[in-house]
């Protein structure tokens, strides 16, 4: 555990360093969908009972963390209805949830871990599911850059407001992955055009 522990701390802090806190903050579920050809959501799962908890932070429980990231891919995915069927098996794999810091000194910022996997529907065939991509895709969520998360949402918001927050990212770096890939996943190809199949795998768990 604490090895894993370790590992997700790690991939936290290069996040950060990396990628700051530049999330768009700005694009939200009242803008029109992005084109995502004939995508449909269908199966919306997650799974948290092998989340580890990154100190310092506040605890949630492993159905808090899969009750919010559901809640909000549904909400940001139900917008699409295209004729395709795609399925989601998210795995949050580490969150850390900010405590109350000293402000402008030590500001911790809530973060999620997440690996996500996508199937196709259509290229189920005899048990076997269609996954787009041969492993799950990590993604490292922040938190949203606000008035009050800049000087740490440990001192400015509840712990469900930071995990809306989160999974409410979450949702929408999902959705820039998608919008990633459209041409290849989402889209009928030209006639004469060929397009890489589908990663076809045997039975597959979530996502770890």
């Amino acid at each position: 555990m604490a090895i894993k522990q370790a590992y997700l701390a790690g991939v936290l802090l290069l996040g950060f360093v990396v990628g700051g806190c530049s999330t768009q903050t700005d694009i939200d579920t009242a803008a029109p969908p992005v084109d995502l050809g004939d995508f449909k959501l269908g199966h919306n799962i997650a799974v948290a009972k092998n989340a580890e908890m990154i100190p310092p932070s506040r605890g949630a429980e492993p159905e808090e963390l899969e009750a919010a990231i559901i809640t909000e891919i549904d909400r940001r995915f139900s917008r699409y209805s295209g004729d395709g069927l795609y399925h989601f098996g998210v795995a949050v794999q580490g969150y850390t949830l900010a405590v109350p810091g000293i402000p402008l000194v030590l500001s911790p910022k809530s973060a999620l871990v997440i690996s996500v996997n996508i199937y196709d529907d259509s290229q189920a065939d005899n048990g076997r599911n269609g996954r787009l991509t041969p492993e799950p895709r990590q993604l490292v969520v922040f938190e949203s850059l606000t008035g009050n998360t800049l000087i740490g949402s440990g001192l400015t918001n509840s712990r469900e407001e930071q995990l809306q927050n989160l999974a409410f990212n979450a949702a929408l770096q999902i959705e820039a992955w998608l919008e990633e890939n459209r041409e290849t996943w989402f889209f009928e190809p030209q006639e004469g055009a060929e397009t890489p199949p589908a990663q076809l795998v045997g039975e597959a768990e979530v996502a770890e």
